[in-house]
């Protein structure tokens, strides 16, 4: 494995609308830098990109432009280019949401753009770096679902009722995800991908926390990464519709407690997965891509009330949307479009086909949230957003891991007379074997 990366600073000029919240809030000063992060896998015959950004979210239409030109750039095909955004809340406005598409701040996305297609070129002449490629997951205690669902299955938003909070005690995605790329034969760490579910919302308090300008704890946890370790560093959210720091929007100590809290279990990785090879370091480390769609009806309140729409959706009588892999070894990051909430994203995980797969939020649209279809029955703020046919939800998941059984497939096919998937019930059913493979 050989990789070459980059980190660009994409904050904006002030005053600027900042999205998330509402669209008139004006950034007044800017507490930290945003930037794009870039990282490039090369396998000796594919490549893959993924770029991560301290941004709410990307249209479609942007994506889908941007990503085919960086994939003419690198000569790649469109899927090797993965587009994802922290979601964070605290950055300017970057999505034509319906009935505020004149607030998109597009001098910024033309910036972005270019700036997107520099770094590709610089990825193109780049000198890349042979390494060795370890994963890691850690159960860690930083998120709870803002969802409060009583006993008659009545939801509750907790973000308007904190004083629920002791009570929401709803399913939380706490697996931190990570990948570490070493010099080879050695431990230092060169560069370090970090994946977990939860709403950049830390540091967004009240009053001036509200107008500030800042990536929120993906960018604390960043920053204390790459003191400490020297390795460069990237942040990628996993499936957070429901999900949201443990200390919620109470601004910036909270957003820098929760950075460096992820940051700690990043370095106990770069400790352990080195020294377990036989567990943690990827043997074969192929890189892969594909790119499917899912398509579903509308709802009703969509089909019926295109104004709830932005007007690039008006014409569609269904929902489609893409889902795109990619994977580094026996590793695959799921990029979904718009907020999946975190019992989807782990339905997902638990029929891979690999080894570890963790979600990339925001990664191919905006299109609100995607939600499980109970949510329809218990209300809430998530479902009122949702988009397609709550009957429909099922399908989106199963689209997913026909995905990534697709491109297990295609990565590392089996001989004839072999199962088509990874088969170990042989092993022992205690298994603390250092050597286990």
């Amino acid at each position: 494995m050989q990789i070459a990366h980059f980190k660009r600073n994409i904050t904006p000029e002030i005053p600027c609308l900042v999205a998330g919240y509402t669209y008139t809030d004006v950034a007044k000063k800017v507490r930290d830098d945003l930037f794009m992060t870039g990282l490039c896998c090369d396998d000796g015959k594919n490549r893959i990109l993924i770029l991560s950004f301290d941004l709410l979210a990307l249209d479609e239409w942007f994506i889908k432009r941007t990503r085919k030109n960086c994939a003419e750039i690198l000569q790649v095909p469109e899927s090797a280019v993965l587009f994802t955004c922290t979601h964070n809340h605290s950055g300017p406005q970057t999505i034509a949401e319906a009935n505020a598409e004149d607030k998109e701040n597009l001098p910024y996305m033309e910036m972005l753009e270019n700036a997107i297609y520099e770094e590709a070129k610089k990825l193109k002449e780049a000198v890349f770096t042979s390494c060795d490629v370890y994963f890691y997951s850690a159960r860690t205690d930083e998120n709870r679902n803002r969802r409060y669902t009583s006993c008659d299955n009545m939801a509750s938003f907790t973000p308007h009722r904190r004083e629920m909070l002791p009570l929401a005690d709803g399913f939380a995605d706490k697996e931190f995800g990570a990948l570490i790329f070493t010099l080879p034969g050695k431990h230092d760490p060169i560069y370090a991908v970090g994946n977990y579910a939860a709403h950049p919302l830390a540091g967004h308090c009240a009053g001036l926390g509200s107008y500030c300008i800042s990536a929120d704890f993906p960018g604390a946890f960043r920053k204390y990464v790459e003191e400490e370790s020297g390795a460069e560093c990237m942040y990628i959210s996993g499936a957070s519709g429901d999900m949201i720091p443990k200390e919620d929007e109470l601004g910036s100590e909270a957003a820098r407690q929760m950075g460096v809290n992820l940051a700690k279990v990043m370095l106990g990785a770069m400790v352990d997965a080195p020294r377990n090879p036989a567990r943690f370091k990827l043997q074969d480390p192929h890189t892969g891509s594909l790119i499917t769609s899912f398509k579903a009806p509308l709802r009703k309140r969509y089909y019926k009330n295109p104004e709830k729409l932005a007007s690039y959706y008006v014409d569609q009588e269904e929902f489609c949307e893409e889902i795109q892999i990619v994977n580094i070894g026996e590793i695959a990051f799921v990029g979904l479009p718009g907020e999946p909430c975190a019992e989807l994203g782990q339905e997902i995980k638990w029929h891979s086909p690999f080894k570890k797969t963790f979600i990339a939020f925001c990664a191919t649209s905006y299109i609100d949230y995607i939600v499980p279809a109970n949510f329809f029955i218990s209300g809430g703020y998530e479902s009122k957003v949702h988009r397609f046919s709550a009957r429909n939800t099922i399908d989106f998941v199963k689209c997913a891991v026909d995905g990534l059984f697709s491109l297990h497939d295609k990565v590392y096919p089996v001989a004839d007379g072999m199962e088509p998937y990874p088969d170990n019930l042989d092993l022992p059913l205690v298994n603390l074997l250092p050597n286990r493979q």
